[in-house]
């Protein structure tokens, strides 16, 4: 199954994180361990009931980290999938909660509602025909009926989208599904959460820069190790980029590679999957450690910024 695996961006308060993804959006907290490559950094995992490719968007929680700038070479915006009707819904909801967010628009025939997280990450519901059919979970009190139905996918904000289209279409399994301005769109057929992919194409505008509310990568399926495997030496083959060697991040592996606009791309397994540590009721229930962290354990835990519930009044702040 081609699609968008997961989403990786960078925060600021991580009880502010967890907050607005919770109870604001209703996501799931579906693991709780840590960066790790960066083991005193939290790494949050959000998403659907069972933590499925296609629903999962993570950060790292650096609380004084510097803004990121919106610009070329970056994901410029992450958007979720909610059934059309629900627009309305969502709507009320972010005046309710002093979310900040523009008017309702149509893309691409479709309704969307842009928004930012308090960190100013750039997101989006995108109302979706027939999802309301679709399984939910029902959190922050969201009724089942509007409730997030995983990614509707993410656009890139590229000088040119010509090399980064081929990747995607040659390498990632995305196919070319039409054009609207500026913004090409491509889909991963058969995908429902994670299929689109959008490139913005735009000309002399300024570079991107990392930071709090940036997109630190975007991560595309691999069925397997077999499979991710292809993809690598294909990368190699007809492009001349060469991944990483493969990491284990014990819910999925991954190999990371630049594509030509910029954007850090990683290819991770569907397996092992969350549940290898956790019951699937119990997923984010417990700070969850890789074995070679264990050791470390009391001294991690000691140095991490406890998740304490935000204070009454700070919904966006």
């Amino acid at each position: 199954m081609a699609g968008i695996h997961h989403v990786t961006a960078i925060a600021g308060r991580a009880s502010r994180n967890l907050d607005f993804y919770t109870r604001v959006l209703g996501l799931r907290l579906v693991k709780k361990t840590v960066n790790f490559d960066d083991p005193l950094t939290w790494h949050l995992y959000f998403g659907d009931e069972a933590g499925n490719p296609g629903t999962i968007l993570t950060f790292f929680p650096w609380e004084h980290a510097a803004p990121g700038r919106r610009g070329v070479g970056e994901t410029s915006e992450t958007a979720f999938r909610v059934p059309a009707v629900s627009i309305g819904h969502w709507l009320h909801r972010f005046i309710e909660h002093g979310v900040s967010h523009d008017a309702p628009a149509k893309r691409f025939g479709e309704p969307v509602l842009r928004f930012t997280d308090p960190d100013g990450t750039s997101l989006a519901l995108v109302g979706v025909a027939g999802a309301e059919a679709e399984a939910a979970r029902t959190g922050g009190g969201i009724p089942a009926e509007h409730a997030i139905r995983g990614f509707h996918g993410v656009t890139l904000m590229l000088g040119e989208a010509a090399p980064t289209a081929a990747i995607l279409t040659d390498v990632l399994g995305f196919v070319a599904a039409g054009r609207e301005g500026g913004i090409h769109r491509f889909r991963a057929e058969g995908a429902k959460a994670g299929g689109i992919v959008d490139i913005h194409e735009v000309g002399g505008f300024l570079a991107g820069r990392s930071g709090r509310g940036s997109v630190h990568h975007v991560a595309f399926r691999a069925a397997d190790d077999e499979a991710q495997s292809a993809m690598a030496e294909r990368l190699a083959d007809e492009f001349r980029l060469w991944p990483t060697e493969q990491k284990d991040r014990k819910y999925f592996r991954s190999v990371y590679f630049r594509e030509p606009g910029g954007v850090l791309f990683e290819i991770a397994t569907d397996l092992p999957g969350f549940a290898v540590d956790e019951a699937p009721e119990a997923l984010g229930s417990a700070l969850q450690l890789p074995s070679f962290l264990e050791p470390d354990r009391a001294g991690i835990v000691a140095a991490l910024v406890p998740l304490e519930p935000e204070p009454a009044g700070e919904d966006a702040s």
